[in-house]
């Protein structure tokens, strides 16, 4: 085939990949309640999971780590300010709920250059992606956002200054942080595509090892925007743990290509 072949064919499946974004972008802009009220806004809620959690821990331990306290308000200062955040947040969840089926297309489309013995070895790699991304997300939705949500509304300088966020302020943090930790976590299926070209190999990230880590400490603190050494660590840990996954990983590809 030759390249303006290549082109037409992925361009027909970033085609059918923009499809499913847009029906899932449409089913999410249709259930507006469930997808603010429950989800956007759970977090900022006495109730969600992560704060009960942090309650019942708080009382096993006798550590003081109950968050109960929202001391600040959302909202909206442009005309067009929530029909805007509408549209955007129906995206966002669009690519996330048609991210299968996206990951199936890129596969389709690299597949074919694949010989027998690596489409045997890359079995299950829309699986592992999808796995490993809608992880990502739970892990960014459930520990990091809520927990920098309630640091950065409930932080003041003086009583003097009341916390008024808004819409688009709180949202980009929401959706910044919960997309972000998905995407990172697709390291492993990374390596392993890199592994196969030859360009990583087990002995080159062992030995950049402790460069890696300071990598990830950087991107911790880029993923995460309140300063506080908790919620960097939250997101650093997985990573390291990601990292040396990683590893095995790239070994498993150089052992049956050789």
């Amino acid at each position: 085939m030759t390249f303006l072949g290549h082109l037409e064919v992925l361009r027909w499946h970033l085609v059918r990949s923009a499809i499913a974004v847009v029906v899932g972008g449409v089913v999410a802009f249709v259930n507006k309640g469930f997808i603010f009220d429950k989800v956007i806004f759970g977090p900022r809620n006495e109730d969600f999971p992560t704060y009960r959690f942090l309650c019942y821990l708080a009382e096993r331990i006798r550590v003081d780590l109950c968050i109960e306290d929202f001391s600040f308000n959302i909202i909206s200062v442009a005309m067009a300010g929530q029909f805007t955040m509408h549209m955007w947040v129906s995206f966002i969840t669009g690519v996330v709920i048609a991210f299968p089926y996206i990951a199936w297309e890129i596969w389709r489309f690299i597949r074919p250059a694949l010989n027998s013995r690596e489409k045997k070895y890359s079995r299950g790699a829309v699986f592992f992606m999808s796995l490993l991304f809608f992880s990502g997300v739970l892990f960014g939705y459930y520990l990091i956002a809520p927990l920098s949500i309630n640091f950065l509304g409930s932080y003041s300088v003086s009583a003097h200054v009341n916390n008024q966020i808004n819409i688009n302020s709180y949202i980009s943090t929401i959706t910044f942080l919960t997309f972000a930790t998905g995407i990172v976590f697709e390291l492993p299926v990374v390596v392993y595509f890199l592994s196969k070209v030859g360009m990583v190999t087990p002995n080159l990230m062992r030995t950049y090892r402790k460069h890696s880590m300071v990598i990830i400490l950087i991107i911790s603190a880029i993923i995460t925007p309140s300063p506080d050494v908790t919620s960097q660590l939250l997101v650093a840990v997985p990573l390291f743990i990601l990292y040396e996954l990683s590893i095995f990983v790239s070994a498993y590809v150089i052992k049956k290509q050789g």
